[in-house]
């Protein structure tokens, strides 16, 4: 989800440029640095974020240049007011020094820089020409995000390949392990025995609970459609960031229940090393969309 997109544009005397930085997030969200007076931008801008993206935190930075040569400023009556209301209120619970005018003058809102565009047509135009580049870097943006998704593909790829083949190592241990713990089982039922006083039917129930409780065909079986949905995932054109981020989930479930069933220890091996190649692909799903 990372990326960056830096767009020029201009509209009659205006000039401006857009900057784009995108990072990981859990959703969309946007931050916006707009040059006072353009400030009613914001909702649109966040609208056509919300068309092209869908997860990441992005910051905008709008930057303006007029060609009228030095800017000019003004009072904003209305801030001034508000400004001077909540003054006279403080005023009133505390005692303290009347506000110097620069005081005032210097907070946000109060100057502001002077529109000469004031033909209602003209910044409407002005506006739209302002949204459409803004398009425009939104779509730099989306691609630059494209081309780090392609190559987190490839690593998630590996990743899930991975998986498979420590999946099919396990498979065919696990194929011989019943006869191994018919043999331990059979050993020590004989050292038991011997020992009388033990019902040989209820030693031949208790083996029979430990090798069902030792058999992990079924973790198996869940990787294996684990590996099949991740690679749907991948091949998909939608988003698929979320998606990803359960599946692993689901990964670690089961790989958790093969280490805690399995007593061989090349099992164990080779469910903690399952359990390493998930926590890997955890972290890279965090930079998917």
């Amino acid at each position: 989800m990372t990326g960056f997109a830096r767009i020029d544009g201009a509209h009659e005397r205006w000039r401006w440029t857009w900057e784009l930085k995108s990072v990981n997030g859990r959703g969309l969200e946007l931050r916006c640095r707009l040059p006072q007076t353009f400030d009613s931008l914001e909702p649109d801008l966040r609208k056509t974020a919300k068309e092209k993206l869908n997860r990441g935190s992005v910051n905008v930075s709008l930057t303006m240049h007029s060609d009228t040569g030095e800017a000019r400023y003004r009072v904003n009556e209305a801030a001034l007011g508000d400004a001077i209301a909540m003054i006279e209120k403080v005023s009133m619970r505390l005692e303290c020094a009347p506000p110097r005018a620069e005081g005032i003058l210097s907070l946000r809102g109060v100057i502001e820089p002077t529109d000469d565009t004031e033909d209602e047509n003209a910044r409407k135009a002005l506006k739209i020409a302002l949204l459409e580049n803004f398009a425009e870097a939104i779509d730099a943006l989306a691609v630059g995000r494209m081309s780090e998704g392609a190559a987190m593909c490839k690593v998630l790829s590996a990743q899930l390949e991975d998986i498979e083949k420590l999946a099919q190592e396990a498979s065919a241990l696990a194929a011989a392990a019943p006869q191994a713990i018919k043999k331990r089982i059979q050993t020590q039922l004989d050292e038991l025995l011997a020992s009388g006083n033990i019902p040989e039917d209820r030693l031949a129930q208790e083996a029979a609970l430990l090798a069902l409780k030792a058999d992990i065909r079924e973790e198996l079986d869940r990787l294996a459609s684990h590996v099949v949905a991740g690679r749907a995932l991948l091949d998909g054109n939608g988003p698929a960031g979320r998606q990803l981020d359960f599946l692993t989930q689901e990964f670690n479930r089961e790989a958790n229940t093969l280490c805690s069933k399995v007593q061989d220890m090349e099992l164990k091996r080779i469910g903690l090393q399952l359990k390493k190649v998930i926590d890997q692909m955890r972290e890279q799903v965090q930079n998917i969309e």
